[in-house]
């Protein structure tokens, strides 16, 4: 079983660079980091490199990724998702400094998501300087589409011994690799595809503060504030150019004494199963997964 541990990244491919990286700073307040390539911005949110980066090129999301422990991992990694029959392909060294990481695999899982697997992302050791005040504190997690969220638990289980904390009747399934109730979670969708990018915030007064700056500037709020009953996160999503979402959210529930949990089923037509504050309810926008062929590069060129 292979063993992640952490999220690392988003990549998201967008036809106009310029008005996505404009919202990601002006807008949801990341940092953006100096230029060291043509046509890619890295955005950063805590101390990594950058947990997003946006790639100028067909509009989609190209891949999600997740850190192991080292290099001895990322090769066990690499035959064991051979062995359970997955076309893998190393990322090559233009790519890994892309991705500030020292080396990389690539696979699609079984929907069709592009999953990255990295070992040493690179950190940055000074404070992040955000563009705005938006109280982000960290990348919090990430979140998937596939057809079948149970299936889809089975992969993620399987493969990489995540652990269902709670399920949202056939639509969702809340996953988690650390002791934080979900660093992943998969929706129900019609194809492979981003569902939403999650960052955490210092405090619920960042919420609102936020929730007040975004209806300021003309952004969609898709959901919230509103607090999840699963998680007890207090939340608000919101659309990005591209049909990219956002999510901000604070006071995540932590599970520390993990054989004792027991995974709840929560039914989503009932009332307050989405939001305990019984506010209107929405499904975010999807950002659908670009396809292409193993190895490639962001351009669908054969790396």
């Amino acid at each position: 079983m292979i063993k992640l541990q952490d999220i690392a990244y988003v990549r998201s491919g967008v036809s106009n660079l310029a008005a996505a990286a404009d919202f990601a700073t002006r807008v949801v307040g990341l940092e953006r980091m100096p230029e060291s390539e043509p046509g890619v911005v890295h955005l950063r949110a805590d101390h990594r490199h950058h947990s997003l980066a946006l790639v100028e090129g067909p509009s989609g999301v190209i891949a999600s990724g997740f850190t192991l422990a080292d290099e001895d991992a990322l090769t066990l990694a690499e035959t064991e998702l051979e062995q359970r029959g997955f076309t893998v392909a190393r990322l090559d060294a233009d790519a890994a400094r892309s991705r500030r990481v020292r080396s990389g695999i690539a696979f699609d899982d079984p929907f069709g998501n592009r999953l990255e697997l990295v070992s040493q992302q690179e950190s940055v050791a000074r404070p992040v300087t955000f563009s705005r005040g938006a109280g982000i504190t960290e990348f919090g997690h990430l979140c998937l589409d596939a057809p079948d969220v149970h299936e889809a638990y089975r992969f993620w289980s399987d493969t990489f011994g995540a652990r269902v904390s709670d399920w949202i009747g056939d639509n969702a399934c809340l996953m988690r690799i650390d002791p934080v109730h979900h660093k992943l979670a998969v929706f129900r969708g019609d194809g492979p595809g981003l569902c939403h990018m999650n960052f955490q915030v210092q405090s619920i007064d960042d919420i609102f503060r936020n929730w007040h700056f975004l209806v300021d500037n003309g952004v969609e709020i898709e959901m919230g504030p509103g607090r999840h009953p699963q998680s007890t996160a207090i939340f608000i999503y919101f659309l990005g150019p591209e049909g990219f979402t956002y999510e901000y959210s604070f006071g995540v529930r932590r599970i520390e004494e993990d054989a004792a949990w027991v995974p709840r089923t929560f039914d989503p037509a009932e009332l307050g199963s989405i939001d305990m504050w019984l506010g209107p309810t929405s499904r975010p926008v999807t950002q659908p997964q670009l396809g292409s062929p193993l190895p490639r590069s962001d351009s669908g060129v054969p790396a």
